[in-house]
């Protein structure tokens, strides 16, 4: 097989990519194939397209070969009676330029790849463990091996007796449930799967007497680094929560003669959640009786959820597994960002329609690559007690992924969809477009698969009515009445369809918005020094030094989409302005994800994103909103919240060696005039305005305060200068100036005036640790972790981390950061934002 060095990858990607390093560098470190002896056979994104769809082809055809009907055709829906066999170059147009259809991690990287035997499951939740050592270590087995083969696992500790329980040892009693917490977390930070460790999600239920410990033991950064955590909460405590009421904790949390009860007041172990998740955004809320009743699986014996996966977005049984494809909802606006902009919905549903085939096909798929995995075993040299726990657990996921197939179809780019659309991410315009095109996307998914159980067969055990228990079902039978009567009467292949998971790394390469998240940023300045043989070179600032700068604002890549089709440079007029992460309304947040929710058979991952300063009452209301909105879950993140993660002393392998020596630094001397650039925010609803002064591209000095404490300016405003001068007293002055519309000057006197002077004497103090030249990230790391005493000041902490993160180069590593999704370490910035590679 022809292979290619890094070289001949990284330009072919780069060309692939239009120009994106981090996407061509990203897709190079961890979805292109290598061989053996680590060389490159893949060339570009096209390469693994092909590899895909050929495996997916291979699929369709073997089907094709099997249908018999027998006269059953007209059963099929309008769209399934008509459209054409799924071909491998069908598939691959699908795929092609992660366009419209895009399966995501571990399919992209192991599927068809011969180099490797690895799972093309996202997502696993392992049996619940008996409640014994023995138990306990098989459960830590389990995870071993399944994190050896690229798989994020869910783990329930509720079924462990809590602490100073009775056992028949020589200890006497019990340490509880959640000492064994750290045992899963070094099992997942120990176990590599291609570079990175895995991926744990450890939960339990409120019911359990240990929870509170459970719930705080992450406040202590160095504990359990390897996990996600969450509760999985009742409606009965939520009930107690909002009515002020008593709870009683059980063990065993499900038995009707518990041997172990303790009643406590509800709303102060809410108190206790609440400033936990505040502190650290740990742990993660999972509506539990909501996850169970609005499914399509969990109602049926032996399917109950047990836990989730580590990013949430699956609840399932112990000892099942789920696959992850996601659709491209901006490929299907036309005519984006103009005002014929309109989204194609009959080509949206062929699209999902054919995405949950192909979700179907990555099930036999995956069937074969678990006999791939079985076959190793067995041929490995090792004892049969040793290979004993692999094999069970891998011929258990077999067997549910045959009887059970099922699926998770999502969804990309809803951000920047809704913006080609002409709407505000949070309008209630884009969130009743979104409850209809949600609906569309339901239609396919439930037509495809009882059309597929028509021609395939239905999953192991189609009951009526034990789908009738079904809230979702029901919901099915208002809103989409034709697909319930058509699934009561065939039955469908898959007993639960679709998602919305995480898309950090896929959006990064599909170049569009992640998943259900709003836009973080829409654009920053860059700056590109000129050499002195660029005669012809638009020069547009010279610096003291004498040197030639030029200046490009780098956007968000479908921003600068709307750039070029409409003509207009003031961002300002974009539907994406106002409409970020830190600024929209987290009320309206919960409406969208309730109203997408409403159609999905699984769950959501989404994060909203909240200012530093923040209080926890507010975060409290957005959690009891969620519950009261339908939610299965949702993760609030405060900003700096999860910054300090420490790692653990034996993890620092191939860090260089500590620096023990001070070094002096130099501030460069200030020039009268710097460049500035002006950036205007929103901080917990209120306008927010910093002012950055700029050395070569880099902050200088920077002042910050609310927009109705400081002078009047246009928003077509983006840049100018601050001007310092020397008063008759020796003071010193600080202006702004800029240049208006028609050419004309503009000149504020008395910047320093402009804003609240304690915020000021703060400024000065980061102004100096700027110029002294500490890495910006640092910088920003720094202010976040600062404990301010008063809400006015965190306030305007807040504002300045926001202001200079814009600032930080894109690609740089982030230190001692962890993934919330995935728990790795591989985070860089990306336009002012953390995203995991």
């Amino acid at each position: 097989m022809q292979t290619y060095t890094y070289d001949e990858v990284l330009s072919s990607s780069i060309k692939y990519f239009n120009g994106d390093e981090l996407a061509a560098t990203t897709w190079m470190n961890k979805y292109a194939m290598k061989d053996f002896n680590d060389n490159y056979v893949e060339q570009n994104p096209s390469d693994m397209h092909r590899r895909m769809a050929k495996e997916f082809g291979r699929i369709e055809e073997d089907y094709k070969l099997k249908y018999n009907l027998n006269g059953s055709a007209k059963f099929l829906s309008e769209y399934g009676q008509k459209r054409e066999h799924l071909s491998e170059g069908r598939i691959f147009d699908l795929f092609e330029n992660f366009g419209y259809i895009i399966p995501q991690g571990s399919v992209m990287s192991s599927l068809g790849n011969t180099y490797k035997i690895a799972s093309l499951s996202n997502c696993i939740v392992v049996p619940e463990m008996h409640d014994s050592y023995g138990g306990v270590f098989y459960t830590d087995q389990q995870l071993a091996q399944l994190f050896k083969r690229r798989c994020g696992v869910g783990v329930d500790i509720s079924n462990l007796r809590p602490s100073g329980s009775q056992v028949s040892n020589a200890a006497g009693t019990t340490s509880g449930a959640v000492s064994f917490m750290k045992r899963f977390s070094h099992t997942t930070r120990e176990v590599a799967q291609n570079g990175r460790r895995g991926a744990l999600m450890l939960s339990m239920d409120i019911a359990h007497p240990d929870v509170e410990a459970f719930t705080t033991i992450k406040q202590d950064l160095s504990q359990v680094t390897g996990a996600n955590i969450s509760l999985r909460l009742s409606d009965e405590f939520m009930s107690a929560v909002e009515n002020n009421k008593k709870y009683t904790h059980k063990w065993p949390i499900n038995s009707d003669n518990p041997k172990f009860t303790k009643t406590i007041d509800a709303r102060e172990l809410w108190d206790t959640i609440i400033k936990c998740a505040h502190n650290t955004a740990e742990p993660g809320l999972i509506y539990w009786d909501r996850q169970h009743w609005y499914s399509t699986s969990s109602v049926y014996p032996g399917y109950e959820n047990t836990s989730t996966n580590p990013c949430s977005e699956i609840a399932m049984q112990g000892g099942d597994s789920c696959r992850l494809i996601a659709l491209n909802l901006y490929k299907f606006v036309d005519n984006p960002f103009t005002p014929k902009a309109k989204f194609n919905m009959k080509k949206f549903y062929q699209a999902t329609y054919e995405g949950q085939r192909l979700m179907d096909d990555l099930v036999d798929l995956e069937i074969e690559a678990i006999e791939r995995i079985l076959k190793k075993v067995e041929g490995d040299e090792e004892p049969e007690s040793i290979k004993m726990v692999e094999k069970e657990t891998w011929e258990l996921l077999l067997k549910t992924g045959r009887e059970g197939r099922r699926t998770g179809l999502g969804f990309t780019a809803l951000a920047d969809m809704v913006a080609a659309l002409g709407y505000k991410y949070d309008s209630d315009k884009s969130i009743e477009f979104i409850e209809n095109m949600m609906k569309e996307k339901c239609r396919a998914e439930f037509d495809c698969s009882i059309d597929m159980s028509l021609e395939r067969g239905s999953f192991v055990g189609f009951d009526k009515e034990i789908e009738n228990t079904s809230e979702f079902v029901q919901m099915l039978k208002i809103e989409l009445p034709d697909v319930y009567e058509r699934m009561m009467k065939f039955g469908r292949r898959n007993i639960s369809i679709s998602t919305v998971a995480p898309t950090g790394t896929l959006s990064m390469l599909a170049q569009t918005s992640s998943g259900i998240e709003p836009v973080f940023m829409t654009d920053y300045k860059r700056r590109r020094k000129l050499n002195e043989i660029d005669t012809e070179e638009k020069v547009d600032f010279i610096d003291d030094m004498g040197d030639k700068w030029q200046e490009f604002t780098v956007y968000h890549h479908n921003l600068k989409e709307w750039i070029n089709i409409t003509g207009e440079k003031d961002t300002t007029k974009s539907p994406y302005y106002g409409a970020t992460a830190p600024e929209i309304d987290w009320e309206q947040r919960v409406k969208m994800q309730a109203v997408v929710q409403k159609y999905v058979t699984h769950s959501i991952s989404s994060t909203i994103n909240l200012p530093n300063d923040v209080s926890e009452a507010e975060v409290s209301d957005i959690y009891l909103e969620s519950w009261k909105q339908g939610l299965k879950g949702i993760t609030v993140y405060r900003d700096g919240s999860r910054s300090g993660v420490l790692v653990s002393s034996d993890d620092k392998g191939g860090k260089e060696e500590e620096n023990n020596e001070f070094g002096v630094t130099h501030a460069p001397s200030r020039p009268k005039r710097l460049d500035a650039k002006v950036i205007r925010f929103q901080n917990n609803k209120e306008k927010w305005m910093a002012v950055v002064g700029l050395l070569n591209g880099k902050p200088y000095e920077i002042f910050t305060g609310k927009i109705e404490d400081v002078f009047v300016l246009p928003q077509s405003v983006e840049y100018g200068w601050v001007i310092k001068k020397k008063r008759e007293d020796g003071s010193s002055q600080y202006d702004f100036q800029y240049e208006d519309t028609e050419g004309y000057k503009v000149t504020f006197g008395g910047l320093s005036r402009s804003f609240d002077k304690e915020f000021w004497n703060y400024a000065k103090l980061i102004s100096g640790i700027l110029r002294h030249g500490m890495p910006i990230q640092y910088v920003v790391d720094l202010i976040g972790k600062m404990n301010l005493y008063d809400q006015n000041i965190n306030t305007w902490k807040s504002g300045v981390v926001r202001a200079l993160k814009t600032f930080i180069p894109d690609g740089t590593k982030a230190d001692d950061h962890t993934c919330s999704e995935c728990e790795t370490e591989g985070l860089i910035y990306s336009e002012g934002c953390l995203k995991c590679v």
